[in-house]
C-alpha cells in the first residue's frame, strides 16, 4: 500500500514514461489478442432459454390488455429469435402463456406468469431506492446530467429498471428525475431525463467506494484503482504487460469527475473511459451487458468512437463475449472461476424466479412425455406387427422431441449463422 506522497511520486514516474510515446502508439497501435474464456461464454449460454421465454412473453405482456391473437403471436419467431416454432416451445414451457381454444385463441398470461408478475410488482417496490439511486448514477455520468430516453430503455432491463420505468417509478422521485419532452407510448418520442439534483454521496464509483470500505478496515486509504484479474492460460506480450503497469500507477480518474480537459489521446483519458465501462457494468444486473447498447451512450458519457477497442486492450478487467450472435462486455472481476457472480444483485431474484416458472412447465412436459412413452411401451407389448411398426414410429417421434427439449435445444448462435445463409 502506497503513502500520499509515495503515491504521487509513482504516477508522476509512470506518467513520464508513458508520455514519449507518439498518441497512436500509446493506445490505438498496442495490440491484444482476443482468446476465448470458456466459463464466461458458458455462463452467458445458460441464459439462452430465459432470454428466448422472456423476448415472446413480453410481446403478450406489451399488447392492450396482456392479450394477443394467437395466429399473431405464431408469427413473430424471427422477430424474437426463437430457435423454434412458437407452438413447439410454448408446448415445452406451458406455464408461461395460456392459449383460449379455437375457433379465435388468444394468448395472455398463465396463472403461473400472473403470480410471477405480482411477485416483480413487490420486487420493484422493495427496491425502489436502489434503483432511483443507479438511475441517477447513470445521468451523473453523462456530461449533460441527462440522457434520451429511447437510450434508457433500451438498457432498462441489464439495469434492473421496470419495463413502465417512466409512468410507475419515476414520478416517484421528483427531488431527482425530470423528464422534459413526450417519450410517446412505447418510450420512442423526443424526450430526455435530466438530473435534477447533483448528490455527492452518489458520486463515488464502486471502486472508490471498495478504497472507503478498505480504509475503514485498515485505517489507511487505499489508491483507488482497477482489479485485474488475468484469465488462466492467458499472457501479454513485454512491451504492453509494461504499459499496463505503468498505466494502472497513473491516478484513477473518476466517471463522475470532469472531463472536458483530457486529451482524447493520452493515458488519463483511457483511465477514464475504462472507468466509465466499468462504472456502468457494474451497475448493471448481472455486471455484463451487450457492447451495441453500451454503444448508445457513447455520446453521453463522451466515450470514443472505438470504445469497443478499450474492452480487448484491458482483457484483466473485462471480457467480450462473442456468444448469442452479438458481442457481450463481461466485468471479469463480477465472476468466479465457476462463471457464478459474486455478489447478487437484489434484483437478479426476478430472473430466477422467472426461470422457475420455465421449469415448472417444462418438468410437466417431460413426465408427459415419459408416460406416452410408457403407454407406447404397453400397446407395443399387446399389439401385432402392423401395430407394433405404428407405436416404434410414434415413439422414435417422441424420443426426437424429447432430445430437442434439452440442452440440444438450437442456441442462437446457430439460428444467427442459418439465417445469414438464408
Amino acid at each position: 500500500m502506497l503513502l500520499p506522497a509515495a503515491a504521487a511520486a509513482a504516477a508522476t514516474s509512470a506518467a513520464s514514461r508513458l508520455l514519449p510515446l507518439s498518441p497512436s502508439r500509446r493506445i490505438s497501435s498496442l495490440k491484444v489478442p482476443w482468446k476465448r474464456d470458456p466459463v464466461l461464454d458458458a455462463a452467458i449460454s445458460r441464459d439462452r432459454r430465459f432470454r428466448h421465454a422472456s423476448r415472446l412473453v413480453r410481446e403478450v405482456l406489451l399488447s392492450p390488455g396482456r392479450r394477443l391473437l394467437y395466429r399473431y403471436l405464431t408469427k413473430r419467431r424471427e422477430r424474437v429469435k426463437l430457435p423454434v416454432r412458437v407452438p413447439t416451445f410454448l408446448r415445452r414451457y406451458p406455464t408461461l402463456l395460456s392459449v383460449s381454444p379455437p375457433p379465435e385463441p388468444v394468448a395472455s398470461p398463465s396463472p403461473q406468469l400472473r403470480a410471477f408478475l405480482d411477485f416483480a410488482s413487490r420486487l420493484y417496490e422493495r427496491h425502489a431506492p436502489l434503483l432511483a439511486s443507479r438511475l441517477a448514477k447513470l445521468l451523473m455520468i453523462s456530461s449533460t446530467r441527462a440522457l434520451p430516453v429511447t437510450k434508457i430503455a433500451a438498457a432498462k432491463r441489464d439495469f434492473g429498471l421496470p419495463d413502465d420505468f417512466l409512468a410507475s417509478f419515476v414520478p416517484r422521485y421528483p427531488e431527482l428525475f425530470r423528464l422534459v419532452g413526450d417519450p410517446g407510448p412505447d418510450a420512442s418520442g423526443n424526450a430526455f431525463l435530466e438530473l435534477v439534483a447533483w448528490d455527492d454521496r452518489l458520486a463515488k464509483s464502486v471502486i472508490e467506494l471498495k478504497a472507503d470500505r478498505e480504509a475503514d478496515v485498515v485505517g489507511i486509504r487505499p489508491r483507488p484503482n482497477f482489479t485485474v484479474k488475468m484469465p488462466r492460460g492467458f499472457y501479454l506480450k513485454k512491451e504492453m504487460r509494461e504499459w499496463v503497469r505503468d498505466w494502472l500507477e497513473l491516478p484513477y480518474v473518476s466517471p463522475y469527475a470532469d472531463a472536458f480537459n483530457l486529451d482524447p489521446a493520452s493515458p488519463e483519458a483511457e483511465k477514464r473511459t475504462i472507468g466509465v465501462l466499468h462504472e456502468v457494468l457494474s451497475l448493471t444486473v448481472e455486471r455484463r451487458m451487450a457492447v451495441p447498447i453500451v454503444g448508445k451512450f457513447c455520446e453521453e458519457y463522451r466515450l470514443p468512437n472505438a470504445f469497443v477497442n478499450a474492452f480487448t486492450r484491458h482483457p484483466g478487467i473485462f471480457y467480450v463475449s462473442l456468444k448469442g450472435g452479438i458481442k457481450t462486455a463481461v466485468l471479469r472481476e463480477a465472476y468466479d472461476e465457476k462463471g457464478e457472480l459474486v455478489d447478487r444483485d437484489p434484483m437478479l431474484e426476478l430472473k430466477e424466479r422467472f426461470v422457475a416458472v420455465m421449469e415448472e412447465g417444462h418438468k410437466k412436459y417431460l413426465e408427459d412425455l415419459n408416460r406416452m412413452r410408457e403407454a407406447l411401451q404397453k400397446e407395443r407389448e399387446v399389439a401385432g406387427c402392423e401395430g407394433l411398426k405404428v407405436a416404434v414410429e410414434t415413439e422414435d417421434q417422441l424420443e426426437e422431441e424429447e432430445e430437442h427439449s434439452g440442452a440440444s435445444e438450437e442456441d442462437d448462435d446457430t439460428v444467427h449463422k442459418r439465417s445469414r445463409r438464408q
